[in-house]
């Protein structure tokens, strides 16, 4: 018989949803992340940030659980991570990878699906036409609905294993790079659906490269170097012009939007 699990339970606005606690990751006896902290809450978009090579993907990875740690603690909705059962997981969390290739014929829509999986056999499984609707509407893939993933191009692909995350409902979302893909308007896109799912309560961790995209839409930001914590703050608290051209070794101005009073940061040429 397949096992029941109790639906999660929300996590209330403002209350931590992931919190990573002196988290370090050792590859082939390289120390990879070295003490590093992270903390989300919901109702918030937390982007990490730095150099090549620092850390970022790896510590998304750790929290994902999808990276053994050599020391640390991470926690999801205030329960140590290793106490959650796949599926309890995949229904709490849903993750975008850098790389999401699907090589078999399936539809865009048949892949944004997949994203119900979890709530198979429970009470959500009545949601999953509008969540899947929701999704493709909101990523802007209805056009190619019906075309399978490998006839895409990149961008498209990626915008489909974004509204396959978004299609799960999960209240945490963990994106790494999401917007590497993507030409202008997709990349703002994208952070704007970020945004608003934070609004609406979710907890959001995204890995950027694109500092004017993190200084533009995160709440707060947690800056890395070499595989250490940095700084985590608001974006004009963490991307000041003194301390990115010491991270990124290359000398950057920053000045404020004049609509928005959000940082842009401008290397100098």
């Amino acid at each position: 018989m397949t096992p029941r699990w109790e639906l999660p339970a929300p996590i209330e606005v403002g209350d931590v949803a992931i919190a990573a606690t002196d988290v370090s990751v050792e590859l082939s006896g390289t120390r990879i992340l070295d003490g590093v902290d992270l903390e989300v809450r919901a109702g918030e978009v937390l982007a990490l940030i730095g150099p090549n090579g620092a850390g970022k993907s790896t510590l998304l990875a750790a929290v994902t659980g999808d990276q053994e740690t050599v020391s640390g603690s991470i926690s999801i909705a205030g329960r140590p991570l290793e106490e959650w059962h796949v599926r309890e997981l995949a229904q709490r969390r849903a993750v975008l990878l850098q790389h999401n290739d699907v090589f078999f014929p399936f539809t865009v829509r048949q892949v944004v699906e997949m994203g119900r999986a979890p709530w198979r056999r429970t009470p959500r499984e009545d949601d999953d036409e509008v969540a899947v609707d929701d999704a493709i509407r909101s990523t802007d893939i209805g056009r190619f609905a019906e075309r399978q993933i490998p006839s895409l191009s990149g961008g498209e692909r990626a915008r489909a294993a974004l509204a396959r995350i978004l299609a799960q409902r999960t209240g945490i979302l963990l994106l790494d790079e999401p917007t590497a893909a993507l030409d202008l308007r997709h990349q703002e896109d994208v952070l704007r659906l970020a945004r608003d799912s934070a609004r609406a309560g979710d907890a959001v961790i995204v890995v950027l490269h694109d500092l004017n995209l993190a200084g533009a839409y995160a709440d707060r930001i947690t800056l890395l170097r070499r595989g250490r914590h940095v700084v985590t703050g608001t974006p004009a608290e963490v991307l000041t012009a003194e301390r990115l051209t010491e991270v990124y070794e290359y000398p950057v101005e920053v000045i404020d939007h004049p609509a928005t009073g959000r940082p842009v940061i401008l290397p100098i040429r």
